[in-house]
């Protein structure tokens, strides 16, 4: 019986998606401060996310003994930015959407991005736990 080691998508491992959205947070709230020439802080939430997310990545590739509890930390995370990203939500119910195009765009990016890494973890979490009752 061939059993796959290892949860992917887009071809790569869940550890090496939390890398790229890692940085693809990070640079987004780099990019979106840069662009919109905003001084509040909040402008950087996405890259503050990203940061840890990033971090912890790399060390459950690193640190694989530790890989299960790091990327339960990271899903929380995950969790967190899609929980954020809803803000969007009360912008729109609001009749506020879209009266900071960048605010907007930073939470509607969070919301679904969050929503995806949130659901590619579950879908990994699930994998494993599969592999383990085929072995």
């Amino acid at each position: 019986m061939n059993i796959k080691q290892e949860f992917t998508a887009f071809g790569f491992s869940i550890e090496k998606i939390t890398i790229i959205y890692g940085a693809f947070l990070i640079l987004w709230g780099l990019i979106v401060s840069f662009v919109s020439g905003s001084t509040s802080i909040t402008s950087y939430i996405p890259s503050m996310f990203g940061w840890p997310m990033l971090f912890l990545g790399a060390l459950a590739i690193k640190l694989p003994d530790y890989k299960k509890i790091l990327m339960h930390i990271v899903v929380i995370i995950g969790l967190l930015i899609f929980l954020g990203g809803l803000d969007v939500v009360r912008n729109f119910t609001s009749g506020t959407f879209m009266n900071n195009v960048w605010a907007s765009a930073s939470k509607t990016m969070l919301l679904i991005t969050g929503a995806l890494f949130t659901y590619l973890c579950v879908k990994s979490f699930i994998f494993v736990r599969n592999q383990r009752k085929q072995i």
